[in-house]
């Protein structure tokens, strides 16, 4: 038996009940990071101008390549976890629990030293502009130097998550998010520390989440409860959260180097166009919740399920999360197409990134539905073992094509539009994809554990 707690089974009562009751406080949590997110860019945009509103905007895609890889074995991590605690094999969910937790901090520790030591060459390869150059480079080294704190907090949800409980990370999210904003404030508005301030107040926001969630799992029923001491690699299981996590966390690493180099080009339009695309970028961030938090149920659902035998499930759980996901990302596309101006004014009310953020909400917002259905279909393959299909799918579509379509198209057309434009056309092309290998593949079976 399960001692009474917030985790939960996933492989009985009704699909649709588990799969949005899982999903709604995922939902939340990603609003809340999202809002831990935008705060730096709120607070600086309206206090310290432009120029600093540049060099925080453009943090996401140098971000998520530093730490994307990371972020992809936490996945598969949480995938390992999920599936032992589906087939009820608690001796090697204990194993995989402190695998997880000993590769966070490995991880940790090696991205500090080369997000600090690489950040100032990175910045100058994305053609950051002179006049941006040192505060992008003050922000990036006082953020990764929170790297440890990063990298465990996701571990840690990947946990919570992969045992069904989905709202302790939420409760954690909320409290650190309202302290970031209060030490935004703080540093920025009473201090005048400025964009050093926000980067710091990310950092100690982070560390107090992080904190929240070792005590809790410190706490937590025995089935996967973490003790401090036996935090250490176990080899047959390390070998499967890296087999598992590995081709994630290089789709993300390949996808976020894509983007950089998508934000070089985007660079080379001036600080007007960087300030407009990120406010634009902190927009797109909330437009994507829905995406976010059924792929994240989907990949605990299967996995889940799968580790359970029950098959059945796995499919009406797929079917189910993929029509939701696409119509909520479709009605969200639809409200920033409308409200694009208002929204990127509250960022900054310059006409210029203005009309440059409009501009990109107004090309790609209507075709957000793409995208849910081809996250949906990577989170489902994550959760079936297969993370290597998301993982070339996504390298030749978000990355090959799209950098070679922005190349030539750029040079050919120097018009910042036909950038915005890589984006939905290579969403519609990874869906065709993921849709062919959905109905013709049996996915569901040939991945089991042992």
């Amino acid at each position: 038996m399960f001692s009474s707690s917030s985790a939960s089974l996933m492989t009985e009562g009704p699909v649709w009940k588990k799969i949005i009751f899982f999903a709604l406080p995922l939902f939340f949590s990603n609003l809340f990071q999202q809002l831990y997110n935008t705060a730096d860019s709120l607070i600086v945009g309206n206090f310290l101008g432009s120029n600093a509103l540049a060099a925080v905007s453009s943090s996401g895609n140098l971000i998520f390549l530093m730490i994307g890889f990371f972020n992809g074995l936490s996945i598969g991590a949480g995938v390992v976890v999920s599936r032992y605690y589906g087939a009820r094999q608690l001796e090697n969910v204990h194993k995989a629990i402190h695998s997880t937790l000993a590769l966070g901090i490995l991880s940790g520790l090696l991205l500090n030293l080369v997000g600090v030591i690489l950040t100032p060459q990175i910045l100058i390869w994305m053609g950051t502009p002179k006049e941006v150059l040192p505060s992008s480079t003050l922000y990036f080294r006082i953020y990764f130097m929170g790297s440890l704190g990063f990298v465990l907090y996701n571990n840690c949800v990947s946990i919570f998550q992969a045992v069904g409980d989905s709202r302790h990370p939420l409760i954690y999210l909320i409290i650190s998010s309202l302290t970031n904003i209060a030490l935004d404030l703080l540093f920025i508005a009473v201090l005048g520390f400025g964009v050093g301030g926000a980067a710091l107040a990310t950092v100690i926001s982070q560390f107090l989440s992080c904190f929240l969630c070792l005590n809790k799992l410190s706490k937590s029923p025995q089935e996967y409860r973490v003790s401090f001491r036996d935090i250490r690699f176990d080899k047959p299981v390390l070998r499967l959260i890296i087999s598992n996590g590995l081709p994630a966390g290089c789709q993300n690493s390949i996808i976020s180097f894509a983007n950089v180099i998508v934000q070089s080009n985007i660079n080379s339009f001036g600080k007007m166009a960087m300030a407009g695309c990120g406010s634009y970028s902190k927009i797109e961030g909330f437009a994507f919740l829905p995406i976010t938090c059924f792929t994240m149920a989907l990949t605990t659902f299967i996995s889940q399920n799968i580790g359970a035998g029950k098959y059945d499930r796995v499919k009406k759980g797929a079917y189910f999360a993929i029509l939701c996901s696409a119509l909520l990302a479709e009605f969200v596309g639809i409200c920033i197409y409308l409200l694009a101006p208002v929204l990127i004014t509250l960022f900054n009310s310059e006409p210029e990134v203005v009309a440059c953020g409009v501009t990109q909400a107004r090309t790609v917002s209507l075709f957000y539905f793409l995208l849910a259905f081809s996250h949906c279909i990577a989170g489902i393959m994550r959760g079936a073992g297969r993370s290597t299909v998301p993982m070339i799918v996504m390298m030749i579509c978000w990355c090959i094509i799209r950098v070679t379509y922005i190349t030539v198209i750029v040079r050919i057309v120097p018009v910042i539009n036909c950038i915005f434009w890589a984006y939905p056309l290579t969403w519609g092309l990874s869906s065709i994809v993921f849709l062919i290998y959905f109905l013709k593949v049996d996915w569901m079976h040939g991945r089991e554990f042992h």
